[in-house]
């Protein structure tokens, strides 16, 4: 319990601090008030809609009055689109979560066994194949892969949709491609791009931990005990690989989560990626630090999942926190 408290105050250090960075940087990325009124308004109708909009207070009382209202789940009112901003990301955050899952499902679920694999048989031809098209996976830009995937499979093929999202369902507030054939052949093309390069660097991280791990002296103590190299390599050996690997999961889950922008602009996904680029060109101040926030809190979520998947895989760890309780 000592443990989750302390993760939760964490949790909301980070998110004020995050939100007073956010809301200072994009209060210097442009004038809302020209995009709003336009360049034939006058001053008086300039100061009319700054005083409205609560732009001639202090930094600080604007600050203070945003994360009160953020407290009650009120971000503002977007200046681009004149709507509320947590309705507005509401709107989109569906289309981002679901693509950036299934991208890391793709990379996780063939990333990992594939890095073991390699690792385990390091002299074949394949596991050398599969390293040579794993550093391509690498080198190559994110938006180069979606337009030659465009290219071959929407252009060439016409297997799957280039753009857009497909049908949706809606369950509640909530929207979803994965209950229709057209949302799942939308989803195809934008997971595989995004989950590439995630795809290549879990299984290089993997390969090299397994290696590592194969070399320790506990391995060769179970070898001399006469057990099973199966039971060695994935009862023993693998529990000690995940744990550098469900960090970087996590790092990278939120990664791309939070800068998808290049994928959902290649592929015209309707998520928050081109809702953001959108607010910067306007300076969309609420709607920016809104997005931040979230990123933010996304990221605190993850670390705290990462921290009770080591509890859970690691006894050491277990052990470590209640000897510090002990003590």
């Amino acid at each position: 319990m000592s443990f989750l408290l302390g993760r939760l105050g964490q949790t909301v250090l980070v998110l004020l601090v995050a939100s007073f960075v956010a809301f200072a940087l994009f209060r210097y990325v442009g004038d809302p008030v020209n995009n709003m009124v336009g360049q034939a308004a006058s001053m008086a109708d300039r100061e009319a809609v700054r005083r409205a909009l609560g732009l001639d207070d202090p930094m600080v009382v604007q600050f203070a009055r945003f994360i009160g209202n953020a407290l009650r789940g009120d971000f503002g009112i977007s200046y681009r689109f004149g709507q509320p901003v947590a309705a507005l990301i509401g709107e989109r955050f569906p289309a981002t979560l679901e693509l950036s899952l299934i991208s890391m499902v793709i990379a996780t679920g063939l990333g990992v066994p594939l890095g073991v694999w390699t690792a385990l048989h390091r002299g074949s031809v394949l596991s050398q194949v599969l390293l040579a098209v794993s550093l391509v996976g690498v080198a190559l830009p994110t938006f180069l892969i979606g337009i030659a995937l465009i290219l071959i499979f929407s252009v060439g093929l016409g297997w799957l949709p280039s753009f857009g999202r497909g049908e949706v369902v809606a369950l509640g507030g909530w929207t979803t491609g994965l209950l229709t054939v057209s949302g799942l052949k939308a989803l195809v093309l934008p997971s595989v791009t995004l989950g590439v390069f995630q795809l290549a660097l879990i299984m290089r991280l993997a390969r090299a931990e397994m290696l590592e791990v194969m070399r320790t002296d506990f391995i060769r103590f179970a070898k001399a005990r006469g057990l099973k190299p199966r039971a060695i390599e994935y009862r023993h050996a693998l529990r000690n690989t995940l744990l550098p690997v469900i960090t970087i999961v996590g790092l990278q889950f939120g990664n791309v989560f939070a800068f998808s922008i290049i994928v959902e602009t290649v592929f015209q996904w309707p998520g928050l990626g081109l809702l953001v680029i959108q607010a910067i060109q306007f300076a969309d101040v609420p709607l920016l630090a809104g997005y931040l926030v979230l990123i933010a809190l996304c990221f605190a979520v993850i670390n705290l999942a990462v921290d009770l998947a080591y509890v859970a895989i690691d006894p050491r760890v277990r052990g470590s926190r209640a000897a510090g309780r002990a003590t």
